[in-house]
């Protein structure tokens, strides 16, 4: 009875394997049939005899996609497409989308999503704002909350600078965290920003869990070149 199920996990294993590609294949084979039938009726109405040479119609139909898109992407009408949701994207002009080549170039970090809940994202830039024309500015930091375990699919949060703190660890590092846990560091690093005292930013890692009172296992210095702290196991 143990032999039979295990040629059956293997018979299914094969079997799940195979469906989303078999799936594939028939999706592309007839999204080319069509393309090519279509094609070749266009065709049709140039050619003398009637005949054309399999693959005219679905060459014809690269041409007209490339071309269009050509259009669409060097004249004003990609600019009114561009304002439409989600299709919009294809058509603005230097756009990028979050891949894991550019969360990777990216600062890690910790944020507050809630008083009393930490969550790791990826610092997209810091965001100046004013209050009512003054002089004095707001200090806003736009960051990356990945949707777990699809990391390219999240939001973007505008948070105050001082809920937010600069990670020294790798990118790699916190994927693997939020790939649930399977690796992780020994240690987060934590960075200062660049404009705050190491007082001010000892008493704001307080918020992030560092421990400052002498009885307790007090915040551990790193290498001065990296400015920061390591946040107590």
């Amino acid at each position: 009875m143990g032999f039979i199920k295990n040629q059956l996990k293997y018979l299914l294993a094969g079997f799940v394997f195979w469906l989303p590609v078999g799936v594939l294949v028939f999706i592309v084979r007839y999204l080319i049939s069509v393309l090519e039938d279509s094609g070749n009726d266009f065709l049709e109405w140039f050619v003398r005899d009637g005949t054309v040479y399999t693959g005219l119609g679905t060459l014809l139909w690269i041409v007209v996609f490339f071309l269009t898109g050509l259009v669409l992407n060097r004249t004003r009408i990609g600019d009114f497409m561009s304002r439409a949701p989600v299709v919009g994207l294809l058509f603005r002009k230097g756009s990028e989308t979050i891949t894991l080549d550019k969360l990777a170039s990216l600062s890690p970090c910790l944020f507050l999503y809630s008083p009393t809940c930490l969550s790791y994202g990826w610092i997209l830039s810091e965001q100046a704002a004013v209050l009512n024309d003054e002089t004095d500015r707001l200090a806003l930091v736009n960051v990356y909350y990945p949707n777990v375990p699809t990391m390219l699919t999240g939001q973007v949060y505008a948070a105050r600078k001082e809920t937010v703190m600069k990670l020294g660890n790798q990118s790699r590092e916190i994927l693997d965290v939020l790939l649930y846990g399977l690796r992780r560091p020994e240690t987060l690093r934590y960075i200062p920003w660049d404009d705050e005292s190491q007082e001010e930013f000892k008493r704001r890692a307080e918020l992030f869990g560092l421990a400052l009172d002498p009885s307790d296992r007090g915040p551990i210095p790193v290498k001065k070149k990296r400015r920061g702290l390591i946040a107590p196991p």
